[in-house]
């Protein structure tokens, strides 16, 4: 074992004070920094997320105060000195054990209320407060999310990816699949984590507050890119809720300029395969639902703002960009750049 010496076993306790101090400063100047990384242990939007923040609240508290009463025991013990006459005297052995008998009551007092509170707050959250108002599939895949809305009546059913909106107040019922390994969906200021298995379905429900963009992620390493697999959940009003819905249920529309049909023709025959444009006889299934891609803000999974630089980017470097991706880079001419631009510019 290494030994750093007495002088660093005394600042131990001090050490970790000054960083907690520091955490606690930096967590209280962002905030209000809905961006921030830990922006979940301080807002929550929605019902489902309240009480596991509160919860965490709660633990931080203990741990707050056990650290405070330890670094205190061990600073008094440090600094603590017998008289000089008595250096070698050593009390009866049995006189500190009340103490000990005292402080696991304590512990097993509080850990036992914890437990409680924990289990109260899973119960809580088990559930939706009302009926769910709308129904979804979430497939997770490396490294990218397929979004279903589903509907009794298959003609008002579509799909989306990366890209999740719902009704600000309206409970959503998420199933939870995987395509391939498992994944983690997680929106953290909305509710809490939830395995996505292959061959199982799990479920999550989500209700936002207020309206707002909510950033996700997987949380069960993947893959290589892993990290790159983020995913938005739009809160917006019922009535623009219902307008992008709309929206979303329809087909592309026809192509009528020259560039944009030689786009076209490009597409379907370099990228049909795996993608999907409704209206059109690209109907592949193994990647991304594009019908509607300019309406989504983000792309390649969270990695790119949708731009039409950006895609044109994704589209020809998107292993530099992505490595271990299943979009390969694709090697256009100037001219066939500019007319697959043009192309999937059409899909608003």
């Amino acid at each position: 074992m290494n030994d750093y010496g007495p002088g660093f076993r005394r600042c131990t306790p001090i050490n970790y004070a000054v960083f907690l101090c520091a955490l606690t400063a930096a967590s209280a100047a962002l905030a209000d920094n809905e961006a921030a990384p830990l922006n979940y242990f301080l807002h929550s939007y929605g019902p489902a997320a309240t009480p596991t923040m509160h919860l965490g609240w709660v633990f931080v508290a203990l741990l707050l105060a056990i650290l405070i009463i330890v670094a205190s025991l061990l600073a008094g013990a440090v600094f603590h000195k017998r008289p000089v006459e008595d250096f070698r005297k050593i009390g009866r052995e049995e006189e500190g054990m009340p103490w000990i008998y005292i402080g696991t009551g304590i512990s097993t007092c509080i850990l036992v209320v914890l437990a409680i509170y924990s289990l109260v707050t899973l119960n809580v959250i088990a559930k939706p407060t009302h009926v769910p108002g709308l129904t979804l599939t979430v497939t997770g895949y490396d490294w990218w999310w397929k979004v279903e809305y589903e509907n009794d009546d298959p003609a008002r059913h579509f799909v989306t990816a990366n890209e999740v909106h719902i009704p600000v107040g309206v409970p959503v019922l998420v199933k939870l699949k995987s395509a391939d390994v498992i994944h983690a969906f997680w929106v953290p200021v909305l509710a809490g984590k939830t395995q996505m298995i292959p061959g199982l379905i799990n479920q999550q429900w989500l209700e936002a507050d207020t309206e707002g963009v909510y950033a996700g992620e997987c949380t069960q390493y993947c893959g290589v890119q892993h990290a790159h697999m983020g995913l938005e959940v739009v809160a917006q009003n019922t009535a623009e809720f219902e307008k992008w819905r709309d929206a979303q249920r329809r087909t592309a529309p026809p192509t009528s300029a020259a560039g944009a049909n030689a786009g076209q023709k490009i597409f379907l025959d370099q990228c049909a395969g795996c993608h999907t444009v409704r209206g059109t006889e690209a109907v592949g299934a193994h990647a991304p639902d594009l019908t509607h891609l300019n309406s989504r803000r983000m792309i390649a999974a969270g990695l790119l703002t949708n731009t039409p630089d950006h895609l044109m980017q994704w589209i020809t470097h998107a292993q530099e960009l992505k490595p271990g991706a299943r979009m390969p880079s694709m090697v256009l001419t100037p001219a066939e750049a500019s007319s697959l631009s043009a192309f999937l510019s059409t899909l608003n």
